[in-house]
């Protein structure tokens, strides 16, 4: 995607994964399960000593006193703060019906990117590849006159004019476009559906051409190919080192995260995973790489987490890259079970943690940048990447 896309002000059909794709790279790893039953000991004596002490609240207390089910969910959560575990939780129902529609990863729509400039003027379009509204025909830039005959107004939101867009998968709707050079608009028919957002971006740097750019947001069932590919075509292009900015990612499928490393390592420990059920498992590389020998640096924050801690981890320790950031990585290298109950609230259950090859836990504790970057605040009001300076300068000193 063009950098000239990251500036502009909204993203249609990204309103609700940009809220939560933190959110779901935190929880979900790929070892989230759905599943019921399991069992308690309870000792009763303890249980009666805590409906002694409610009594007397019962009894004395001023105020109002919580329903049944406030008073439920705050013993649950109570019992579950006794664990010292932040990542072992309990979601009420509405919140848990918000997180399982975030982590299905696809919705309902016609993919493309909907935006307005900072300064206003017309919503353009970017069609997301391979998504329906490129293959009914929207081009990259088109101005968005219409939808269904109704005018799109200077006085309506992206937001507005996207909830005119969306609507159940299956449906047609027709936009009025007016393509870039033409004078005449034309009325496109596009139908509705399951849209897979890419995980990856990537571009050859401008200030360096021989150094490849690769973002990674989160990491889902696409992100080996998606990044594989990346490497492929950077390496076309005629890139000799690359860059891989897993800054803000919050992680996601373990499986992907894997895959990711793979493309990198040859062999050995990618990490290892102890359980209490299943001892300790080590995940390999396998002896193929794509891109095994190009110098590499991995950019890292404060958002870097879970599944991309897994890869900065191992790239790190395997010393395949060295890691630059303004500061240590988030420390979620855990895998949470998700157990549904039966009033739709769940409880999300650590069952596992990460270590990296050279057995560092990353969970609470995070991965420290090989070079640490003291991003300044003229820097962001000049919109400069500091820490993406600071690769940029380490691999064209490895090629002096």
């Amino acid at each position: 995607m063009s950098d000239r896309m990251k500036n502009l002000l909204a993203i249609f059909l990204l309103i609700t994964l940009a809220v939560s794709a933190f959110v779901a790279g935190y929880f979900v790893n790929d070892f989230i399960e759905l599943q019921r039953g399991g069992t308690l000991v309870r000792d009763r004596e303890d249980f009666d000593l805590f409906w002694e002490a409610w009594g007397f609240v019962e009894a004395s207390y001023l105020g109002d006193l919580p329903t049944s089910k406030e008073l439920t969910y705050a013993a649950i959560r109570g019992a579950i703060s006794a664990l010292n575990d932040p990542y072992t939780v309990f979601i009420e129902p509405v919140v848990r019906e918000q997180e399982r529609q975030s982590l299905q990863g696809t919705f309902g729509g016609i993919g493309a990117y909907l935006t307005r400039p900072e300064d206003g003027g017309d919503i353009i379009l970017e069609p997301i590849p391979d998504n329906p509204a490129e293959l009914a025909g929207i081009l990259s830039g088109d101005v968005l006159l219409a939808v269904d005959g109704q005018p799109v107004t200077p006085d309506m939101s992206v937001q507005e004019v996207a909830d005119l867009i969306r609507g159940p998968k299956g449906t047609v709707v027709v936009l009025t476009v007016l393509h870039p050079g033409a004078t005449e608009p034309v009325d496109i028919e596009i139908e509705r559906d399951d849209i897979l957002i890419p995980s990856v971006s990537y571009r050859l740097l401008a200030e360096d051409e021989r150094i490849g750019y690769i973002q990674l947001t989160r990491f889902s069932a696409e992100s080996g190919n998606e990044v594989r590919q990346a490497i492929v075509d950077l390496q076309e292009q005629g890139a000799t080192m690359l860059v891989l900015d897993l800054r803000g990612n919050g992680g996601g499928l373990l499986d992907g995260a894997v895959e990711v490393a793979d493309h990198f390592l040859a062999d050995g420990p990618i990490l290892f995973q102890q359980s209490r059920n299943e001892g300790e498992r080590v995940f390999e590389a396998s002896a193929e790489t794509v891109a095994g020998d190009m110098p590499l640096v991995v950019l890292v924050d404060g958002g870097t987490a879970s599944a991309a801690e897994i890869v900065a981890g191992a790239l790190q320790d395997r010393e395949r890259a060295v890691l630059v950031g303004n500061g240590r990585t988030f420390g979620k290298g855990s895998v949470q079970l998700v157990y549904d109950l039966s009033d739709g609230s769940s409880v999300h259950v650590t069952s596992a943690r990460w270590l990296t090859p050279d057995h560092h836990q990353i969970d609470q504790q995070g991965l420290e940048p090989d070079i640490l970057v003291e991003v300044t605040q003229e820097a962001i009001e000049n919109g400069r990447d500091e820490v993406l300076e600071a690769a940029v300068s380490y691999l064209q000193q490895l090629e002096q």
